[in-house]
Parts: structure tokens; sequence; C-alpha cells
């Protein structure tokens, strides 16, 4: 049998006697070489596609498709750059270092997390298995009618994941000519013509929303617009299949009290602009061409007994078309209107606008920009509509179905158990909206009462104080002292969405993840446009360092879902560092932390990277003359100048000078060659020195420390 390769082939090998290295067995070497994070080569899956997308207003984007297009990431612009590093020659020590040379930036946890999400959501070609599902599957199977029922009662939905082949087969088999010119060019006639037939009805005011028998009417209203919402849905799906996208799937669904049907369009996030405003558009232009149908042939033969019906259906159909084509709600008008703007999160962005940023802007008068302005309005007009959308339709409900449930209700037990089992149906959204308003309240007070608790307990003292004591920051300070730090500290919650404190706010706490993901958000006060530095999770900080030098808030710290914190204020804060008998160690780590965050090639990393940073590298002054590195010689770091002017050379001729800020010798890092240049000191001089072992240990502490959370990165499910 041929030697396998990978890691239980390593394990089977050192099973079986393989070396020693001192007291240390073959098999955990064998194991430490094979699952080092730092020597892992990311290789992208060859069925992955990537689109960037550059936006006006700008918060450029890219997305990324997984090989069965079930998963779509949404990715920053500079993520989408180094996704081309990851061809399986480069390490992620590699990647990190190439991404460092092409940007002056080490973002050693952002590549750090980008590659495990990739892994974990299946992009790249090695095979992941989420051992933890596996097991819980096994551990609780579901499957069969039973589990399709617990679902549905969970979620109100049915999903069918073969919608691809019907709608694929549909579009061969004669959909594909509605995208004819000539075809189109019927259709809109038909629809202009059927509006104006149904507006010379109108007039006549013959037919009105109700009459005649009221309950058989209701019932031959529903099925047509069931139909209706069929083809609005097949639509949508032909325009994915037209544009060779994939159907994720389709299905059945309770809508706001409504059954509904569905397609899971969220292969058309990966669309260009143009496209994805039709794929919006087709599923209203479908409905309003069969509106026109019915509305012309009523008028053509007005007194029939279908006449009131197709009227009634033509009108309904027309104020949800309406409905559906304003962009105030997330539907089909909405991302119509989202991508001729190329805002593409514009609802959510404009609610947490008004929710968390409108008072703020107002109690600061600070300046406002054209974007702010657009999504202070839009977030207005939008709760407005939302009102008048709800009354309006509780108003037509009862015009058109209030024959029916009147009949039900007076036909005795038997039909009154069925309106009982109808509004159970229908109310089904909502209860399970007041639920989950219950829920909210109770998640609330629960964080009220956690709070309280916390100051009385001594288990949640303990739990705060590991979390500080595991962050290298802080591992100088004695025992005694982060008990008392523990004891003072506070326990919050932050909704989804709500910022934990803003770009230019003044500092006055730091704060300790215990739940929850957040994001570091860079903002253009000119423009409005913003830029996701990092995502944060479990067991890591921020704001600290905002505490030693007293600028102004850098970035917005912003939870993706709702999170706990531990908040240390700043009288506590200071109370530690103005204590240098008790901590003699901790205040100078702190300001040399500092100090290292304002080189440029460091200034985007965490705290605790930073702390890891300087205690792999040192500082080392140069006099002037001296030769920092010679070319030819064997390269073995790389090196920030803090201060000082140096001159490279080139076969002894002067090439640039290097100030403050700048960097060489990074290629060091990437592989054993000889120095290109030649650096000497031409004052006196005083720079940071990192080594590659020093290097890797950084990278080794990011990955760990990574956050792995691709719900923060998930595209927009975008069903219709």
């Amino acid at each position: 049998m041929s030697e396998g390769r990978g890691v239980f082939a390593a394990v089977a090998r050192a099973a079986a006697g393989g070396p020693r290295d001192g007291d240390r067995p073959g098999l955990w070497r064998e194991l430490a070489a094979h699952l080092d994070p730092v020597a892992y080569r990311p290789r992208l899956h060859p069925d992955v596609e990537v689109r960037t997308f550059r936006l006006r207003w700008g918060n450029d984007y890219a997305m990324i498709a997984s090989p069965d297009r079930s998963m779509h990431y949404r990715l920053e612009p500079w993520e989408a750059e180094i996704l081309e590093l990851m061809d399986g020659n480069r390490t992620v020590k590699e990647v990190v270092v190439e991404r460092f040379r092409g940007s002056g930036d080490m973002e050693l946890s952002g590549v750090a997390d980008l590659v495990e999400q990739l892994r974990a959501g299946g992009f790249l070609a090695t095979p992941y298995l989420d051992v933890p599902a596996i097991v819980r599957r096994a551990l609780n199977p579901e499957s069969g009618v039973g589990a399709v029922s617990r679902r549905f009662v969970r979620t109100l939905t049915l999903e069918w994941q073969g919608a691809h082949r019907l709608v694929a087969w549909c579009y061969r088999n004669g959909l594909r000519w509605f995208f004819h010119p000539a075809v189109l060019v019927v259709g809109i006639a038909a629809s202009l013509g059927g509006f104006a037939a149904f507006v010379s009805l109108f007039r006549t005011g013959r037919f009105g929303l109700s009459g005649g028998d009221a309950a058989l009417a209701s019932l031959v209203l529903l099925a047509m617009n069931y139909v209706l919402t069929s083809v609005h849905e097949l639509a949508h799906a032909v325009v994915l299949v037209h544009h060779g996208r994939r159907v994720r799937s389709a299905g059945f669904m309770i809508y706001f009290g409504s059954p509904a049907f569905f397609v899971d369009a969220s292969d058309g996030l990966m669309m260009e602009r143009g496209p994805r405003i039709m794929q919006a558009f087709a599923g209203p232009f479908a409905e309003l061409v069969i509106a026109g149908a019915a509305s012309f042939l009523a008028w053509v033969a007005p007194d029939t007994w279908a006449a009131p019906i197709l009227y009634r259906f033509a009108l309904l159909n027309y104020f949800v078309i309406f409905l559906n084509l304003v962009p105030m709600l997330e539907l089909d008008g909405y991302f119509v209107l989202s991508d001729l703007i190329q805002v593409p999160d514009l609802r959510p962005r404009s609610l947490r606008f008004i929710r968390y940023d409108l008072w703020a802007k107002l109690r600061r008068r600070e300046r406002w920009t054209k974007q702010e302005v657009g999504l202070a309005l839009y977030g207005i007009l939008g709760i407005a509509f939302t009102i008048f959308a709800l009354v309006t339709s509780v108003f037509f409900w009862e015009e058109v179905f209030g024959g029916l449930i009147r009949r039900l209700w007076d036909g005795g037990a038997v039909t009154r158990f069925l309106l009982l089992a109808l509004t159970v149906f229908v109310a089904g959204p909502v209860l399970r909206g007041a639920i989950a308003l219950l829920r909210t309240l109770t998640r609330r007070g629960r964080a009220v009462a956690r709070a309280v608790r916390f100051r009385l307990q001594t288990r949640w003292r303990v739990e705060a104080a590991r979390m500080i004591d595991a962050l290298p920051i802080f591992e100088d300070l004695p025992e005694e002292v982060l008990s008392d730090l523990a004891g003072r500290v506070q326990l919050r919650s932050f909704a989804a969405g709500k910022p934990v404190f803003r770009q230019g706010d003044r500092p006055n706490a730091f704060y300790v993840i215990r739940r929850g993901t957040l994001q570091v958000v860079e903002e253009d006060p000119e423009t409005g446009r913003e830029r996701v530095l990092r995502v944060l999770g479990p067991g890591e900080s921020f704001g600290e360092l905002g505490l030693v030098d007293g600028r102004a808030r850098s970035a917005t710290v912003r939870p993706v879902e709702d999170c706990q914190l531990f908040v240390v204020d700043e009288g506590t804060f200071d109370r530690l560092l103005a204590d240098p008998i008790r901590v003699p160690e901790f205040a100078p780590t702190f300001q040399a932390v500092e100090e290292l965050r304002r080189l440029p090639p460091f200034a985007g990393l965490e705290a605790a990277d930073l702390a890891e940073v300087l205690a792999r590298g040192r500082w080392i002054s140069v006099a002037p003359g001296r030769t920092v590195i010679e070319q030819g010689e064997e390269g073995d770091a790389f090196y920030v100048v803090g201060s000082g002017r140096l001159e490279v050379l080139v076969d002894g001729a002067a090439v640039s000078t290097l100030g403050p800020g700048d960097h060489f010798g990074e290629i060091a890092l990437l592989m054993d060659v000889p120095r290109s240049a030649t650096v000497v000191a031409r004052t006196p001089a005083r720079m940071f020195r990192l080594d590659r072992e020093g290097f890797d240990r950084v990278v080794v502490e990011a990955l760990g420390r990574g956050t792995l959370d691709p719900a923060a990165r998930v595209g927009r499910t975008w069903q219709h």
C-alpha cells in the first residue's frame, strides 16, 4: 500500500513507530506540522465566482459565490484583492506579507478571519467538515414529513431545492421568447391598454370591491391571486436563468398574514446592476400584463358574470403592484431604487440612521452629508408609508374578504371552526410578531437583571477577570489589581446596529466582548462612505488605546448581532495607570503599544496584535553612517522607521530615502533570499525590528483570535 498523505496518514505513521523529537513523540510533531495555521496554503475552489462592484456613493464591495451557489459572501474590496493571492502556492503567512508589501498595512486578524470563513463556507478547494453539525444531525436526525412539519411550524416556510430544473425547463420550452424585443413591446402595449380599460370601467362606477355572492367571489379571488403570485415569482426566476444564474430554491410561506410563494434569488447578487433591476421589475411587470388582460376582458364583456370578479381582481392587483413598486417597503420597487441609486443596503442603513444616529447628529449640531440627508428622508418616508400600507391593507381585506368571513360565521359550527382555523393560519405571523416583541422585552429585562446580578455574584466577576487576564496587553497585571478591576467592571448589552461608540467620540471606556460579533467601521465625514476595518468576536477587546492618548475615536464600533460587553470605565482605567507602585510594568507597556500603533504599518492592528508585535520585536537605535542591512546578505527581519532618515543603495547608487513611517526588509519574511539593497542611516535613527520567527508567532496568535462569523459576511438573502 502506498504511503498516504495528510493528517491521518501522519498519525498512522507516528503510531507505527515514527521518529521522536527529544521527548516529543513523532505523532505530535507530525500533527503540529500539518495543523500549523501559518503553514496552511489556502486555494480558492476553481468554480468560485468573484465580482467587485464600484458604487457612485462609495462603499464599494465585492461578492463571492461558492461553487454550488448555495453561499454568497459580501467582502470588502481589499479582501477581494487578497483572494487573488489564494492560489495554493502561498501560506497564510505569505499571503499576509504579500498584502503588506502591496498596501503597507499589516492586517493580521483580517486575513486570518477571511481564510477561516472561506474555508468554513466551502469556498476553498480543501473540503471542510463541520464536525459539530455532523454530530448534532447524528444525535437528532431530521427526515421525512415530521421534520418538514416541524420546520414549517418554526418558520412558516416550505422550501423546495429543485426549483432551478423546473424554471430552466420552462425557459427553454417557451418562456425565453418573452425576452424577444417584439414580445416585450406587445406586453407593454397590453399592460398600458389594460390599465386604460380599467380606468374607463372605474369611471363608470358600475363595479366595486364588494357585491354579488361575496363568499364565492372571495374564494375565486383567492385562487386567482395565488395563480398570479406564482406567475410573479416565475418571472423573477426566469430572468435569473436568462442571465445564466441559478434559482437556489422556491417555496411557500406565510408573509404578513398572507399565504405567498417565493423564489430565493440570492444568485442575482452576482449580476451587474442592469440585470438586477430587470430581475426585480420582472415580477410586477408580469402582474401588470395579467391585470391589464383581466381589465380588458371586463371592459369588453361588462355584462357577463365574470366581469365583476375580473374588475375586483384587477383593482386588487393594481393596488398590490403599487405597494410593490413604491420603494418604501423592502419589495421589488425597493430593490429597483437601491440599484438605481447604487445604495444596496438602503433600508437597513436608513432605519439604523433614524434609530441611532439622527438624534446624535442633531444634538451635536454636526454637518450633514448628502448621503445622510437622503437616509433620513428615506427613513422618515418609509415609516410613514408603512403605516399607510397597513391601514389600506386592512381596508382592502375587510372589503374583499369581509363577506367570506360573515358567511363562514353564520354557516354553523363547521364553518365557524373553518373560520377559526383560517384566522389562526392567517394571523400566525401577527402572533409570532407579538411573541417576538415579548421576547425582546424579556431580553431587555434579563439584561437589566444580569447587570444587577453581576454586581452581586462572584461568578460573573471571575469570568470578567479571566477574559481581561487573557488579553496579551494585560498580562502584566498583578492578581490583586486584576481582582480589583473585575469588581469594578460593568456588563452592558447592545442591540444589533446600535453603535457602542462613534467615530469622533471622546474615549470614556474600553470594552471586552463577552458575547456577539461587532464590526469596526471607518467613516468618511465628507462623503459618508464606510469601510469595515475588521470584525471582532468573543474574548477580544477594543477602545483601550484611546484611553491612553485621549484622542477622539478613530472608528465606529457597531454590533452585527445582539451582544454583551464587559465595560471598564475611564476612571477605573486611569486608576490603574496612575498607580505605578501597584502596576509598575502596566503603564509603560500601554505607552509602548500606543507608540507602536502610530507607525503606519501597524495602525490597523488590534491591541492584542500590537502587544504580540511588541513582545516579539524590539526598538533599536542606529547611529549616522551605520549600515542597517547589506545588499547580498541573508535577510532575517524587517524594519519600520520611527524617526530619522535612511538612504537606500542598489549596487552602490542611491535610489531612494526613507523617513518616519517607512519600512524595509519585508521580503525576508516571505522567503530566504539575499537582500536586494543596502540601507544606511544618514541621521540618528530609531526603528522597530521584527524578525521572521516573531512575525510567525504574531500571525499564529492572530489566527487563534480570528473571529469565525460567516453571518457577518453572508450576502443579502434575496427572496421575492
